[in-house]
């Protein structure tokens, strides 16, 4: 027999996954808590880009900040690879925007279910709180999630335990179901009062757009996508994640940094799409054409002028804009670009 029993917790981070670890350790259990890096958290792709915040700060990704706060033993997984056919692709389709919440839940469960075997854990907990999300947390969508993962009866919820079927470390005795919760909806009153008795004094404002794919305009970036180009690759992903986006009457697609972190990361694909940069201070962009066709003169002098309304121009509005095709083409000049009128920018955005 084991001398004590261990989990491994789905942790983003925030106030709910936080509470839960702490419910859980509170009654003896060693926890395991794993973030699951997907590509499409907001605060943790930023971090990755060196992006900074409107005052000035670094953004922090808040599983590696509470963490260390809390003393959880935290442990990241890369997973943003094969989570590519889950946003493609999903079995059950999307949320509100191009959130495949039920696929997603499913896949990550089923990857907690490996690393089950790899720490020597008895189960597995999720900071999930009944009726708090519409597509995923009703007790239908999580039967469907669990069976889907093949961990039924595995996967505790400590927050709203109480009100939902007995678990197997709560059958078992592993845990002591009179001493867990039984939060219901959105409410967050009770987390709130949890979180003074546990002693969890700082924790993320819940804010709903943590992840890109529940996020709006992402989401009409990603149709827009795949209605004029037929397809999306991993790389049109995370190219949606940045940046400004426009479609020129060609079919060209252009996407403009909008700060110092979003040009480095902009910078950093000269090799792969046609690049424009100004000779002096602004935006740098790169432009993307159906199928990989060259870029024509009046597309370049097109893409020039659109970069200059981004720039710091001479007093007439024009700035010297220098381009390059992808590296293996081995073509570069210089334009003039002259501001280009804001309705036509407009009609352009995507």
């Amino acid at each position: 027999m084991k001398e004590k029993r261990r989990a491994i917790a789905l942790y983003s981070g925030g106030l709910d996954s936080t509470l839960a670890v702490k419910l859980i350790q509170n009654q003896g259990v060693d926890v395991v808590a794993v973030h699951f890096y997907t590509g499409f958290c907001i605060t943790e792709t930023k971090r990755r880009r060196g992006e900074k915040k409107p005052d000035g700060s670094h953004y922090m990704n808040p599983a590696l900040k509470y963490a260390a706060k809390y003393g959880f033993r935290l442990e990241i997984v890369d997973i943003s690879e094969d989570y590519f056919d889950i946003v493609t692709n999903p079995k059950y389709g999307y949320g509100a925007n191009i959130n495949p919440c039920i696929d997603c839940r499913a896949f990550m469960y089923k990857k907690a279910k490996q690393l089950m075997k790899e720490f020597d854990a008895d189960f597995i907990i999720s900071g999930e709180v009944l009726n708090q999300r519409p597509m995923s947390q009703h007790l239908k969508a999580m039967k469907i999630i669990e069976k889907e993962a093949g961990v039924e009866g595995l996967v505790l919820k400590p927050l709203s335990a109480k009100v939902l079927p007995p678990t197997i470390p709560e059958i078992k005795g592993w845990v002591d179901r009179e001493k867990l919760e039984g939060i219901v909806g959105r409410s967050r009153k009770r987390q709130l009062q949890l979180a003074k008795e546990l002693g969890i004094d700082e924790y993320e404002q819940p804010a709903g757009g943590c992840c890109y794919l529940t996020d709006e305009n992402f989401a009409r970036k990603y149709k827009e996508t795949l209605s004029v180009e037929n397809r999306i690759t991993r790389e049109d992903l995370y190219l949606l994640t940045i940046g400004r986006h426009f479609r020129l009457p060609t079919g060209t697609k252009v996407v403009l940094s909008r700060n110092e972190g979003e040009g480095n990361f902009i910078k950093g694909l000269k090799n792969s799409y046609w690049y424009f940069e100004p000779v002096g201070k602004g935006a740098v962009a790169i432009a993307k054409t159906i199928e990989n066709r060259p870029l024509s003169q009046e597309e370049i002098k097109m893409i020039a002028d659109l970069v200059a309304r981004y720039c710091k121009t001479d007093e007439n509005g024009k700035i010297d804009i220098k381009y390059s095709a992808p590296s293996e083409d081995n073509i570069t000049g210089t334009v003039e670009g002259v501001r280009m009128q804001e309705e036509t920018v407009e009609n352009w955005r995507i």
